[in-house]
């Protein structure tokens, strides 16, 4: 049984990761680093708070709640928590996050295939995201046991050059300690891991409860979601805090890059044009298996929850699926310029949220709506004024 625990918690530990390592986990990270240079530990201090520790607290939170998105949001009211999910999973569906992999999955292959089109690549993505999403049990074992290994080794293996070859040469940044530290704190916001934590702990959490109805002797669902979470953000603590220290040790030679070029350029200088090229191909298929993680909950939530299955799984996946692409088209930097006002603004509340589940599970704290609201209206101070 020992075994059989460690099995599963490592590969939905190790699938987690997956699912969480997409778009704004490769990008922030470096620009962290970039940005913060020599002031880099108060940066991604800041990064690893928002989205590490965060995210898992997330994670734990609904796993007390056994998965139940509606539990958990439905706090609020009934008609408010469905309301909120649906904009979260949107966000992470058609309308922000996935969009975001492809893009940046785009910028990556085309800084070694320069005649590679936007709109071809996203055509092909959606396509191929279409035939590993249509078959949900499958994808906890595609992520966990064969495309990840695959990612980490490349992802440590970049990172351990790159630090080893590095000039020592560091950018000074004069900014305020307290300043880096808020500006790596906001940055994990864009990560967008916390909104992620909610339905992909969902997903997993069922997906598991299925397999241990299987086979009783396998350990309890929670204990094993729990120990794969901490397995899972573990690993994304230790690949920020890699490429933040990758960034800043090479930060003179990417100030004429923007945010989704970053990658592409320390790899090419680290390991050279060929090297690159497999690196960047294996990054573009991590951002593509993050996207089939998310478009995967996003049709979940509208097949059951808004059109309560009267349209087909496959036909409600095809319609997220068109205007995935659609958003696309507006590259990375576009997708993040609508992200990132939205983000600022409700992730404090959604941090709250978070807090006062668990105390409702725990100690059986009624207090919800007041301080969601208290906690939105500060975002948008903090936004529009700060």
């Amino acid at each position: 049984m020992k075994k059989l625990f460690k099995s599963e918690s490592w590969a939905i530990g190790l699938a987690m990761f997956s699912m969480f390592f997409g778009a704004g986990n490769i990008i922030f990270p470096l620009a962290i680093g970039q940005f913060a240079g020599d002031k880099n530990f108060y940066a991604i201090a800041g990064l690893i708070l928002t989205a590490v520790i965060m995210p898992i607290t997330g994670v734990i939170a609904m796993i007390l709640f056994n998965g139940n998105y509606r539990e958990f949001f439905g706090r609020l009211g009934k008609g408010p928590g469905l309301l909120l999910a649906f904009l979260i999973i949107s966000l992470l569906g058609p309308l922000g996050s996935t969009p975001r992999c492809i893009a940046l999955a785009y910028s990556n292959l085309k800084a070694v295939i320069p005649e590679l089109s936007l709109v071809l690549f996203s055509a092909l993505s959606c396509l191929l995201i279409f035939a590993f999403a249509v078959r949900k049990n499958a994808i906890i074992s595609l992520l966990g046991w064969i495309l990840t290994p695959v990612l980490l080794t490349s992802l440590i293996a970049l990172i351990l050059i790159g630090l080893k070859t590095s000039s020592g040469s560091i950018i000074i940044n004069s900014e305020p300690k307290g300043a880096v530290f808020l500006h790596g704190l906001k940055e994990g916001y864009n990560t967008m891991d916390l909104l992620a934590a909610f339905f992909f702990s969902s997903t997993i959490f069922q997906t598991l409860k299925i397999r241990l109805e299987k086979n009783a002797s396998l350990a309890d669902p929670m204990r094993v979601s729990l120990k794969a979470s901490v397995i899972g953000a573990t690993l994304l603590a230790c690949i920020y805090i890699g490429f933040s220290y990758l960034a800043a040790l090479h930060g003179h030679d990417l100030l004429s890059h923007s945010k989704d070029e970053l990658l592409a350029a320390i790899a090419g200088k680290v390991i050279g044009t060929q090297a690159s090229l497999l690196v960047c191909l294996i990054i573009a298929l991590a951002c593509l298996t993050t996207a089939i993680a998310l478009i995967s909950s996003f049709t979940d939530f509208i097949h059951k929850e808004i059109i309560d299955e009267k349209i087909s799984y496959q036909t409600t996946l095809i319609g997220a699926l068109l205007l995935t692409f659609f958003v696309s088209t507006f590259e990375f930097s576009g997708i993040s310029v609508f992200l990132g006002p939205i983000l600022q603004i409700c992730y404090p509340s959604l941090i709250v949220l978070t807090f006062l589940n668990i105390a409702y599970r725990l100690k059986e704290i009624q207090s919800i709506k007041g301080p969601v609201l208290f906690a939105l209206a500060l975002g948008c101070y903090g936004y529009f004024f700060v």
